[in-house]
């Protein structure tokens, strides 16, 4: 499975084409950080949106969702390549039979190669005359690997998938590469069960006819075996191929020659178009894939375009509320941060700060109280994340959504954090049920917490 850090640059694109489609159907999804780290990419408006997407996705469960799709996609894909063996089986066995009776090497012919070259036929007509679509077998596959990921997340997956191949005209070739691969698959399985039966089984073979004349027969044998014959495979002379239009012939060099001439007629005219077309669609396919590209032009990124590439920075715009409410949610930074930092959050101007003279090696951020400080320090912490990192709140106030997310942001942007529960001043009551509140919503985040001045804890690392 591809590891869930690194996804390849198709699944990014297919990421930022999902969270699109989502976002057009049910509204924008809460961005501040993801448009924040993004833009601390420093790349093209492409690859900030492709950060964008990867961050949301990972917050929204849609590449858990693209990693469980995938695995789906490839149990389908078994399950198609299993019912090829299994049909390229019984197709040998149907066109030879249980060898008591004579087999009709015509009959035996189109049962072998009759359904494959129609539908060859018709893959070909639909390249040259359709649009890019799935068909029927896409379609097939794709029902598959929905129901088989069973994530209700990946409902956007396969939409985003098609819309973004049908842009470089992908769908056809990598369909393509699927049913040639699946025919392919089909007639090598043909072929090796007709030789197992041909070398353990006495076959006689004969051609019968009402209306036609056993020259017409001939011509034709002569004519599809042309090209086997200078692979060298045997091709039956007139006399042999005379004598079993009117019984089969006994002779071991007479069922040889026929035997021949059928392994070759199917590994020329069955298998190696199949497998050419499959190496062809799998050249288009990666050559194509190479080439795909975001479509900047649409609604959806335009939007995305001052958030992420701003002229300039401009305050006090807020989004649009969300159609669901987002979930805070606490971690800690892939990068290794250096240096120790403390803040507070929103407190009371009669409390001092900082409280204590810091050790050395602690820096003081200060309080933060307005959206404008808020957007600063995070763009710093973004730049120059910290190792440790303590967060001084005031639990006389109710911990709100929005202080919430901004402590899950904080903490994303420090290797380690903990949360200082200041103490009431001397003369000052705490509420202990929404003293409790805050142990419960910082436990959801699933960060430190305490009461105690972390100075230890930022100074050495232990407390």
């Amino acid at each position: 499975m591809t590891d869930a850090s690194s996804p390849t640059p198709f699944q990014r694109l297919w990421l930022s084409e999902t969270i699109r489609l989502r976002e057009d159907h049910a509204g924008p999804l809460e961005d501040a950080e993801a448009n924040r780290l993004a833009r601390a990419e420093h790349g093209d408006l492409a690859e900030r949106i492709q950060h964008r997407a990867l961050f949301l996705a990972r917050s929204d469960g849609q590449w858990q969702a693209l990693l469980h799709w995938l695995q789906g996609a490839r149990l389908a894909g078994l399950l198609l390549a299993l019912l090829a063996l299994l049909s390229g089986f019984g197709l040998a066995l149907a066109a030879l039979g249980d060898g008591r009776q004579p087999v009709n090497v015509f009959w035996a012919l189109g049962s072998l190669l009759g359904l494959n070259l129609l539908m060859l036929l018709g893959w070909l007509l639909g390249l040259l005359l359709t649009r890019d679509h799935p068909g029927a077998l896409g379609r097939l596959w794709l029902w598959l690997s929905e129901k088989l990921a069973r994530d209700a997340s990946a409902a956007q997956l396969a939409p985003a998938l098609l819309l973004m191949l049908q842009r470089q005209r992908l769908t056809r070739w990598g369909l393509g590469l699927m049913v040639n691969g699946l025919w392919s698959l089909a007639m090598l399985a043909a072929l090796t069960t007709l030789l197992l039966l041909l070398a353990t089984r006495r076959y006689g073979f004969v051609w019968e006819t009402t209306i036609l004349s056993g020259d017409t027969f001939i011509a034709l044998t002569q004519a599809v075996g042309a090209l086997p014959a200078l692979l060298g495979f045997s091709l039956p002379d007139i006399d042999v191929i005379r004598a079993s239009g009117d019984a089969a012939i006994a002779s071991e060099a007479a069922r040889q020659s026929w035997a021949g001439w059928l392994v070759g007629v199917v590994l020329i005219y069955g298998l190696l178009p199949r497998l050419l077309l499959t190496l062809l669609c799998l050249w288009r396919w990666q050559s194509g894939k190479g080439a795909l590209r975001l479509d900047l032009e649409l609604p959806g990124y335009g939007l995305l375009r001052q958030r992420l590439q701003p002229d300039s920075e401009r305050l006090g715009v807020c989004d649009l509320a969300p159609a669901a409410l987002h979930q805070p949610q606490g971690g800690a930074s892939t990068q290794t941060g250096s240096g120790a930092l403390l803040l507070g959050l929103e407190l009371d101007d009669r409390r001092p700060w900082p409280p204590a003279p810091l050790p050395k090696g602690v820096a003081d951020v200060g309080v933060i109280d307005s959206r404008e400080q808020r957007r600063q320090l995070l763009e710093q912490l973004t730049r120059f994340p910290p190792e440790r990192l303590a967060i001084a709140c005031d639990p006389r106030r109710s911990p709100d959504r929005g202080t919430l997310a901004l402590l899950g942001e904080l903490a994303r942007s420090a290797s380690a954090t903990r949360i200082w529960l200041l103490p009431p001043a001397p003369g000052e009551s705490l509420d202990s049920a929404r003293l409790a509140d805050w142990h419960q919503a910082i436990g959801t985040l699933g960060l430190i917490h305490g009461d105690t001045a972390p100075l230890s804890w930022l100074e050495s690392g232990h407390d």
